[in-house]
């Protein structure tokens, strides 16, 4: 049993939505140690400073700009300094150099959640003036923490050849080990038929999350259903695109899930998808944690031919992936995929059998001596 120790997670976002954040911490308090979250939240209608087992704080944003980031580094900077952790926690880029700072300044271990190659990020491959930014600033703060968290070994080996690093480790983005008892009845709710299959799309809604290619093969597609669980900056364009198409009752927006009812709504899916398309190095690297949130809850996978994804997908043999270069491809796939319910079946049942390997229990086991610095 390690020894207790105080310890800070700095995020910006809101933990109630973050499956990685959420685990991480509860993992951290099961172990015996003290666990502070600093989040943030601008996305959340009408939400409320909350100051419970997180503390979460109201921004503002109409435009991702200087004075967004200066309120959001304000308020970091002053919860850090009231901080007196053993162990801090930077849970993306943005957090970064405060904690960096602020855990130098005390002497205490940094551990870094790298948890997106976020200099190569799919929103960022046409702004390279950013992109050139964002590589300087975690150059030099990369280099001075104790250890360097990704989500998946070709993260690891990226970022110790792009920075010359050695001191990472992979954690994957898995979800806690358990199974729905309440199952939402999305189809009573949306008024699907039970000859009519629901594909499902939880995460973040943007560019090159195979969203628009999706819309685009439902239209060939009618006896199906997609259902959006989160939000994001496409989601209005989203919205025009499956109304311009024709689409649009049959796509439905149910917006942010909370992390401990997520699996209820995952788990009345027939299919999940996984569509990340190839448009950064970020994204071809990507293994989410939608891919296993799908797995856990039993449903059958639909994802890119990435590299990461797909040897998850044929290894534990829960489902396809798939080149999405060309359109057709998605549309022969979805149309064979979702008429073949024998084989449906059998995805679901090794969906089950594969979530007892790739859980959060499991990997958090594996290297938590090395998150807190005991041997």
């Amino acid at each position: 049993m390690p020894n207790k120790k105080k310890v800070c997670v700095a995020f910006l976002g809101n933990p109630s939505y973050d499956s990685r954040v959420t685990n991480l911490s509860q993992s951290l308090i099961n172990d015996g140690h003290e666990v502070n979250v600093i989040g943030f939240d601008w996305q959340t209608p009408d939400f409320k400073s909350q100051n419970t087992s997180a503390k979460i704080f109201k921004l503002t944003k109409r435009k991702f700009s200087i004075l967004f980031y200066l309120h959001f580094a304000f308020i970091l900077m002053k919860e850090l300094s009231a901080s007196k952790a053993d162990i801090y926690f930077a849970e993306d880029i943005y957090t970064l150099p405060f904690v960096v700072l602020w855990a130098k300044l005390r002497g205490e271990r940094i551990n870094y959640e790298s948890r997106e190659l976020y200099a190569h990020l799919g929103g960022l491959r046409n702004r390279k003036i950013l992109q050139k930014v964002i590589t300087s600033i975690e150059r030099y703060f990369i280099k001075r923490v104790s250890l360097v968290i990704t989500t998946g070994k070709m993260d690891s080996e990226f970022l110790q050849e792009f920075y010359g690093i050695e001191n990472t480790v992979e954690l994957r983005n898995l979800p806690i080990l358990k199974q729905s008892n309440k199952i939402v009845n999305l189809r009573e709710r949306l008024g699907i038929s039970e000859s009519e299959k629901i594909l499902l799309y939880q995460g973040v809604i943007l560019d090159g999350r195979g969203l628009f290619p999706t819309l685009k093969a439902m239209e060939f597609i009618p006896n199906v259903h997609l259902i959006i669980l989160g939000q994001g900056e496409k989601e209005e364009k989203l919205k025009d695109v499956a109304y311009e198409t024709g689409i649009s009752n049959r796509v439905h927006f149910l917006g942010m899930i909370d992390q401990k009812d997520l699996i209820h709504y995952t788990s009345a899916a027939d299919v999940g998808l996984a569509l990340i398309e190839n448009i950064s190095v970020s994204y071809y690297y990507a293994l989410p944690n939608k891919l296993f949130e799908y797995i856990m809850a039993g449903v059958p996978v639909i994802c890119s031919n990435l590299p990461q994804m797909k040897e998850i997908v044929d290894n534990y043999k829960v489902g396809v992936s798939i080149d999405l270069e060309k359109e057709e491809n998605l549309i022969d796939l979805l149309k064979e995929f979702l008429s073949d319910n024998k084989k449906l079946d059998e995805y679901k049942s090794n969906c089950i059998t594969a979530r007892q390997d790739l859980n959060w229990e499991t990997e958090f086991n594996k290297i938590k001596y090395a998150l807190i610095g005991d041997e």
